[in-house]
């Protein structure tokens, strides 16, 4: 698609594909305008609303922005890069500040919209926050094993092998469809996943999977057969899976986040701040209680109560595609 840029040195046309990283269309913002990504911030709409690039992960797709062929992009430049204000330090080296207890939630940065993150020892435990595009629980086993959002659908393509691979355990019953329907379902990117999906994604990547939801605190916990002493954790607010990653400076480059971490058999420093993290997201009532949500069926428009309803229509019709109003 085609964007329109307004900046100071006047108007230009920027070049920009829905499923490539946000970090090429950041540097060619850049080429234009001379702004450096950390630094470029925009407004779009109308009225315009100020936003900024920095404000979301660089590698997700250009799609997330919601942007359209034709739209105008009028870029400022902060004056101070957004990651860097008002940084705290970790208690990483004797002579650095004490950056208070260990697990004080801090802001990532002076915006509301950006992830929250919790100062531990060890660094920076952040909210990884993915697309609300019913391929959240994917795009997270993505990101943190393979580093790579963009790879997705190719975990849907695992648990429909897992799946396959084991038809006792992956049963009619265990399934509520037969098992064909169930794989041809989650084939689909409008489909969303769920414990189901994580059970096969542990014994796929052999690693442990920690489940945090965020209403009530409660840690579901997925194993392996056969393990390798890692763990992934995900955030989770009753419809939608986020992830966490560990950094030792929120200005360290990109390869060096940490998205997986020892198994440990008792609660450890990134379990409790991933619990923290889930604790002020409950505060700020950031999750929905599936019980008695208000679902609209998207392929046929008929209104539906809560996840069991959800599921019992999915079963009977065949539909997937459901939205909250």
């Amino acid at each position: 698609m085609q964007l329109r840029l307004r900046h100071s040195k006047g108007v230009a046309t920027v070049q920009a594909q829905g499923d490539e990283p946000i970090a090429l269309l950041q540097q060619r913002i850049q080429a234009i305008s001379g702004i450096s990504p950390e630094l470029q911030q925009f407004k779009t709409g109308v009225p315009p609303k100020l936003r900024s690039l920095d404000y979301l992960v660089p590698e997700l797709p250009v799609s997330t922005l919601g942007l359209a062929s034709g739209d105008t992009l009028i870029l400022t430049a902060s004056s101070t890069p957004v990651a860097a204000t008002q940084k705290p330090q970790p208690a990483a080296a004797a002579a650095r500040p004490d950056p208070g207890p260990p697990s004080a939630i801090r802001p990532a940065g002076p915006s509301s919209n950006r992830p929250k993150y919790v100062v531990t020892d060890a660094g920076y435990l952040v909210h990884q926050v993915v697309p609300d595009d019913n391929s959240c629980m994917f795009s997270c086993i993505a990101l943190a094993f393979e580093q790579s959002i963009t790879k997705a659908s190719h975990i849907r393509e695992f648990v429909a092998d897992g799946i396959k691979a084991d038809p006792t355990k992956y049963n009619e019953a265990v399934l509520a469809m037969p098992p064909q329907s169930y794989i041809s379902t989650i084939l689909k990117p409008s489909s969303w996943g769920g414990a189901i999906e994580l059970s096969v994604l542990v014994d796929y990547y052999n690693a442990q999977i920690l489940s945090i939801d965020v209403e009530t605190g409660r840690v579901d916990t997925f194993d392996p057969q056969v393990p390798t002493g890692q763990t992934c954790i995900l955030l989770y607010s009753g419809i939608h899976y986020d992830t966490v990653f560990l950094t030792p400076d929120l200005d360290a480059p990109r390869e060096w986040r940490q998205t997986l971490f020892p198994t440990a058999s008792e609660p450890n420093t990134v379990l409790q701040a991933a619990l923290d993290l889930a604790t002020q997201l409950r505060k700020e009532r950031a999750y929905t209680n599936t019980s008695n949500f208000d679902l609209r069926c998207q392929d046929c428009k008929i209104g539906l109560k809560g996840e069991k309803d959800a599921r019992a229509h999915a079963q009977s019709t065949g539909h997937v595609n459901f939205g909250e109003y």
